[in-house]
């Protein structure tokens, strides 16, 4: 009998992912682009009704995505969850967490009717989920590769434009400020030269939330080139900047309406790089306190003399 795919629906098995206690939603929208469109069609099946997919059998499923069986168990383990009762399981789980967490419905789109009180909650849920979705899925072993790597390095680069060249910013200031060593570039041509004059020793950090942001991926691949380490942060670990990467850090942020998912999309980078940060920092203890405590005076007197409760603070004696 002729499948309900078609042939140009077919593409390589893909290699199983990490199993982890994430949930199965963030593994499906993380590796969304990179599955075949058949499996495309069964992960937007589970994706819009996940609790509802817990309770259907794999031929419900199957007829719902205008597939196979086979297509739903490929899917399964393209995702790496073995099968499609352990997807089931894995779904039931983590319908009941979700529900667990808040009786509200926050987590749905944006419309042009929502009051402003539901546009707060929405996207405060939005940051809130990137952020302990993130966590939960979050490599610990190849986070203290990278900070192991970046603790070690005699310089650090950092690219990345749009959004992600604030967060780009951000870790290169935190490294500065600890006395590593640091840059972050996001003009196209002086990335390009930064990673030419990269050499064995250096790291190069790539942060891009879709994985595809041509600029950085090119900046990464000549970084590597000239001999650099390469870690790539992205939000798809199946992306292109993955392919230039010696090491990847993943996050789990969706996109939602008018783009709320791009504030969410920092904020879950913002997460792996203040631990990044803090791994590197821990790493050179005393040094980086007492860089700490010198930034901090450095800019003392540029800060009004006034304390978070809004008196004054008492003037300095000397003494």
């Amino acid at each position: 009998m002729t499948s309900p795919e078609s042939v140009t629906d077919s593409a390589p098995e893909p290699a199983p992912v990490r199993e982890s206690e994430a949930s199965p939603l963030v593994r499906i929208r993380s590796l969304l682009p990179g599955l075949a469109r058949a499996e495309q069609r069964v992960a937007k099946v589970v994706l819009d009704d996940p609790s509802s997919v817990a309770r259907r059998s794999i031929t419900e499923v199957a007829l719902a995505a205008n597939t196979s069986e086979t297509t739903v168990t490929r899917f399964c383990k393209a995702i790496g969850v073995g099968g499609y009762p352990q997807l089931r399981i894995a779904l039931a789980a983590d319908t009941a967490r979700t529900e667990a967490r808040s009786s509200r419905n926050l987590g749905g789109e944006i419309g042009p009717d929502d009051d402003l009180a539901a546009v707060i909650g929405k996207v405060s849920f939005a940051d809130a989920r990137a952020v302990e979705e993130t966590a939960d899925q979050l490599d610990v072993a190849a986070l203290q590769r990278v900070i192991d790597l970046i603790a070690g390095a005699g310089r650090v680069d950092v690219y990345g434009v749009g959004a992600s060249a604030f967060v780009a910013a951000d870790l290169q200031q935190k490294l500065h400020r600890i006395g590593r060593v640091s840059f972050a570039w996001s003009d196209t041509h002086i990335m390009l030269t930064s990673a030419a004059v990269l050499k064995p020793g250096d790291v190069a950090v790539g942060i891009s939330h879709t994985g595809a942001t041509t600029d950085t991926v090119e900046a990464l691949r000549v970084a590597r080139e000239h001999g650099a380490i390469t870690v790539a942060l992205t939000n798809f670990p199946r992306s292109p900047i993955t392919e230039v990467a010696d090491h990847v850090l993943t996050t789990a942020a969706r996109e939602t309406t008018f783009r709320s998912g791009a504030t969410a999309s920092r904020i879950a980078q913002l997460t792996v790089i203040d631990c990044m940060f803090i791994g590197v920092a821990q790493r050179h203890m005393d040094a980086a306190v007492s860089a700490l405590d010198a930034t901090r005076d450095a800019v003392g007197h540029h800060r009004l003399g006034v304390r978070p409760d809004g008196r004054r603070r008492p003037r300095e004696t000397g003494k």
